[in-house]
C-alpha cells in the first residue's frame, strides 16, 4: 500500500480524522529525522512507514472501546507504534494511553512527538517497575508470546484484553505454548498483510 492508500484507509474504514493525519504526517517526518541518528526502526522500512508502522498500529482501535475511566497501556513500545498511534486516534480525554519503554533515546524521541503534536498520553518507563491497572494491553515486536503471557498473568492486575500484533506464524505459537491458553481468545486477520494475524486475548484474573 502507498501513502495515498494507506491514508484513504484510515479516514474511511479506520474512521481517522483529517487532523489525525496531518499529526501522522508529522510523525514520519519527525521518524525519518530520529532515525539518522537514531535506530528507532529498521532503514529498510524507512520507505514503508505509512503501511508498516502506522497503518499496522493503527488497525488495533476497531478492538479498543474507547470508554472513560479506562486505560490502554503498550508494553514496549519503542518509536510508539502501537501505543503512538492510538493516542493520536483516541479523543477521549478520560481514556488514558500509556507507553512503558525502557530505552531513553525513544523515551526522548516519544517526548518530542507529544509536544510537537499536543496529544495527551503518559510515558512510562520499564513496566517491570509498575503495577500496571489497563483494561487493554498492546505490543507490537516486543517479545515471545510465551513471555507477553507470562506479563499478562503476572504483572497486570485486572480483567484485560491483550491485543498482540503477530506474524504468519501466530497459530504456530500458540499451539507451541508449554502452558495452554486458558483464556478465550481469537485470531483476526491483519489489514496490512495477508498473512500476518492479531491475537486478541479476554484475560480474566
Amino acid at each position: 500500500m502507498n501513502k495515498e492508500e494507506v491514508q484513504l484507509t484510515l479516514l474511511n474504514k479506520l474512521k481517522f480524522s483529517k487532523d489525525d493525519l496531518d499529526k501522522l504526517s508529522i510523525l514520519q517526518e519527525e521518524l525519518l529525522k530520529f532515525n539518522k541518528k537514531y535506530n528507532l526502526i529498521s532503514r529498510n522500512t524507512e520507505a514503508h512507514i505509512w503501511d508498516r508502522h502506522i497503518l499496522d498500529s493503527a488497525q488495533i482501535v476497531k478492538y479498543i472501546r474507547f470508554e472513560d475511566e479506562k486505560s490502554l497501556s503498550d508494553l514496549g513500545s519503542g518509536a510508539g507504534f502501537p501505543g503512538l498511534i492510538i493516542a493520536i486516534f483516541n479523543q477521549n480525554k478520560e481514556f488514558h494511553v500509556k507507553l512503558y519503554e525502557k530505552s531513553n533515546i525513544k523515551c526522548d524521541f516519544l517526548e518530542n512527538i507529544k509536544n510537537k503534536l499536543n496529544i495527551e498520553f503518559d510515558i512510562l518507563g520499564r513496566y517491570q517497575d509498575e503495577e500496571i491497572t489497563s483494561e487493554y494491553v498492546v505490543c507490537r515486536a516486543f517479545k515471545k508470546l510465551e513471555e507477553i503471557l507470562r506479563i499478562s498473568r503476572e504483572i497486570i492486575k485486572v480483567n484485560h484484553k491483550l491485543i498482540i500484533l503477530k506474524g504468519k506464524n501466530a497459530e504456530l505459537e500458540i499451539n507451541k505454548l508449554l502452558q495452554p491458553l486458558e483464556f478465550m481468545y481469537k485470531l483476526e486477520k491483519s489489514i496490512t498483510d495477508p498473512i500476518s494475524k492479531i491475537l486478541i486475548v479476554d484475560v480474566k484474573k
